[in-house]
Formats: C-alpha cells, structure tokens, sequence
C-alpha cells in the first residue's frame, strides 16, 4: 500500500470525509493536525504549492489536491491504482 499523508484540522468537515474515504477502502495514512501548529500549516502550504485548504492529501508525495479531489479520483476510477505500492 502506497504511503499517505493527510494534512487536517480539528472540526473540519472535509478532513472527515476524506479520512472516512480512505479508511472504508482500509488505507493507513499518516496525519498532520495543524489546527495549532502553524508550523504544519506552513509545511503544508509549501508542500501543496501555495493551497491553503484543508484538509491536503499526498499519496507517495504526489500531491493529489483536496478532499472533492480525492473522491473525483474515486468516481473517476483511478484511486485504487494511486494507492496500489
């Protein structure tokens, strides 16, 4: 399984859903929690190339976007072959 880092904060309703996503397809994923870290923020931000939402999701330090992003890769068919290492 492909490594997964997710970049969240406390009360967002999209990092639950992209965490619900990849937890239903039983992915472990690594998560970042910058709700009082700006530093994680930062981190973030200079990994996501400037996006600033939440949460930011990388799969093998492929920056795949957002969490519509990761379920458009869902509907699209092409998650899967993302996470497969």
């Amino acid at each position: 399984m492909a490594s997964v880092v997710i970049y969240t904060r406390q009360f967002c309703g999209y990092c639950s859903a992209a965490k619900k996503l990849l937890e239903t397809k039983g992915v472990s994923f690594e998560e970042h929690d910058a709700t009082y870290a700006p530093d994680v923020r930062q981190e973030m931000i200079k990994r996501a190339n400037g996006r600033t939402t939440f949460p930011q999701i990388f799969i093998k330090d492929r920056h795949v976007g957002g969490c519509d992003d990761l379920h458009a890769l869902e509907r699209a068919g092409e998650l899967d072959a993302l996470l497969a290492a």
